[in-house]
């Protein structure tokens, strides 16, 4: 990732070894990093149970909150691919039923904003068929 992305406030894409190298300590039994990305100072982690957004807070990093989503909670998301002019791609994410998105994110041109899109259309569907289908097993 550019420092002038960086600065920017983009995301870029970050390793799964380096990302699992840091944050091991956050991930459940069974659980494992599948996509992450850094902005300046924040992260935000696809694992294949949940979403983690890492945010780092005051002018001294020393604070920081670890918020889980899980994937059953998304209700939708959107993204938005970079322009021409506009180099950014964007991504939305609603949590239940709220009418704004609650995830904002934006990705620079390093990041394949259809994997994230991939990413999460394949956890997102998946819990949905699961919640559909799982009362029908005990009928």
């Amino acid at each position: 990732m550019g420092l002038f992305s960086a600065l920017l406030g983009n995301a870029g894409a970050v390793s799964q070894e380096e990302l699992t190298k840091k944050y091991a300590q956050l991930l459940t039994e069974g659980e494992h990093i599948e996509l992450g990305f850094k902005l300046v100072r924040d992260t935000f982690i696809f694992t294949n149970k949940r979403l983690i957004l890492i945010d780092v807070q005051g002018i001294t990093g020393n604070k920081t909150e670890y918020k889980t989503i899980t994937y059953k909670s998304i209700s939708r998301f959107s993204i938005e691919t970079a322009g021409t002019f506009d180099l950014d791609a964007e991504l939305k994410i609603w949590i239940s039923s709220e009418v704004q998105p609650s995830i904002k994110k934006l990705f620079n041109k390093s990041v394949n904003v259809y994997e994230v899109q991939k990413a999460l259309a394949h956890h997102v569907l998946n819990k949905l068929a699961l919640s559909i289908f799982m009362p029908m097993v005990g009928v």
